[in-house]
């Protein structure tokens, strides 16, 4: 084209095309530099949504770029299972297909072990109020949280926003006995099943377990949060539900109703008075280093092993519950999602971190559906030193995000010119 003085000028979708291959480079050249450095691989991990079949996924995902030329960079995929929502033999089953399609399709896995968010198929342990129901035990107020100091504030029902409001079952106890021997039992049944696939590949496949993840963004009172009187809408229509944003900064209650007073009392942290931001902190702390500390025993190897803890308030002392002597340390990265590095409740917890990883547990770019920003943002977090991979939640909901699934074709295709 030729301006005012007859000069023949670029092109402008030219210089654009320019400008950002000159921008996808330099980014490359900082992970690249990073990865060097550490000497270490890193994955790029999609989540597969509970219920979702596992083979499509990892058909589809096999589409894209698996891993660099270099070999430091490669995808995966993550799965969640919830080994108190459904029985035992459906959860070894799926279990079992997952491992089995990693090693047909030669991609590493994550194996997330949840059972704090689902625990339906476990009456015995949460129903106390309902008789026609199959578990009833007046004892149960036991087993699931209290919105007060005392059985007599037992929760019947709790409510989830992962996008859009639902009513859930009242959350666990952390620190009920009985609810920690389930969980002990269902690891010990599930653990043992992992080690077995990995330990039994063969020299070049012993890569595919990547992580064993336990927890799923631990907190008390944010993804199982209690209106007040909540108790009493049960028997009301679900529409007559109140819609309120919680508000992170408020700890402990988050702008509706404190809960975690069942576990604080059952380990004595208080019995009366003010509840806490430190003893719910303490409370999750205790929980994931008693997983963990299981499966180490088990025999899951520390850079194997993961933790998965939420944030909400900067910095808040949650963030520290996820660093034990068992495990790496992960988050979630939400709010932070497009850099990392800003989030100081993680960099503050990374400051004490001796495991040799950590990772972005779960991670989204929310606002934001160009190839740019999610390039940009994937290689921020992965820069940051020691972190072994970072998981994109959920592969369901980016696949048809053209700019993101272009931005992880982009990270890997870079590394590999």
């Amino acid at each position: 084209m030729l301006n005012s003085h007859g000069l023949c000028l670029p092109d402008p979708e030219y210089l654009r095309r320019i400008f950002f291959s000159a921008l996808l480079l330099c980014i490359a050249l900082t992970l690249l530099t990073g990865l060097e450095a550490r000497g270490q691989e890193q994955y790029l991990v999609l989540n597969i949504i509970p219920g979702e079949r596992y083979d499509s996924a990892f058909a589809q995902i096999q589409q894209l770029p698996t891993r660099t030329s270099s070999g430091r960079l490669r995808l995966g995929i993550g799965a969640i299972f919830s080994y108190l929502h459904e029985p035992r033999e459906q959860v070894r089953a799926e279990l079992l297909e997952f491992l089995s399609l990693s090693e047909k399709y030669d991609i590493p896995v994550v194996v997330q072990l949840d059972g704090e968010q689902w625990w339906e198929y476990r009456s015995d342990l949460w129903n106390w109020w309902d008789s026609t129901r199959s578990g009833y035990n007046p004892g149960n107020r036991w087993n699931v949280e209290w919105v007060g100091w005392g059985p007599e504030h037992a929760m019947k029902i709790a409510w989830r926003n992962w996008g859009r409001q639902i009513r859930v079952l009242p959350p666990p106890n952390l620190m009920s006995p009985a609810y920690r021997k389930a969980c002990h039992d269902e690891m010990r049944y599930l653990v043992p099943l992992i080690l077995e696939w990995w330990k039994n590949l063969p020299p070049e496949k012993q890569h595919l377990l990547l992580a064993v993840k336990v927890g799923w963004e631990s907190s008390i009172g944010v993804n199982a949060f209690y209106y007040p009187h909540g108790n009493t809408l049960l028997e009301k229509p679900e529409s007559a539900d109140p819609q309120e944003r919680l508000k992170a900064e408020l700890v402990p209650d988050r702008g509706v109703v404190a809960s975690g007073y069942a576990a604080v009392t059952t380990v004595r942290l208080a019995d009366s008075g003010a509840l806490q931001e430190s003893h719910l902190a303490e409370v999750v702390r205790r929980h994931l280093d008693d997983l963990c500390a299981l499966a180490s025993d088990l025999g899951v190897p520390r850079e194997r092993l993961f933790t998965h803890v939420g944030g909400w308030k900067e910095e808040e002392l949650l963030y520290n519950a996820a660093l034990n002597e068992h495990s790496c340390p992960g988050w979630s990265f939400y709010r932070h999602a497009g850099d990392a590095a800003q989030d100081m409740g993680v960099q503050r917890v990374l400051r004490k971190n001796d495991a040799p990883f950590w990772a972005a547990a779960e991670w989204m770019l929310e606002e934001k559906r160009d190839s740019t920003s999610w390039h940009d943002a994937i290689v921020r977090t992965m820069a940051i030193p020691k972190c072994r991979y970072m998981c994109i939640y959920n592969w369901s909901g980016i696949r048809e995000i053209s700019g993101a699934v272009d931005a992880i074709r982009y990270v890997l295709a870079a590394l590999e010119r």
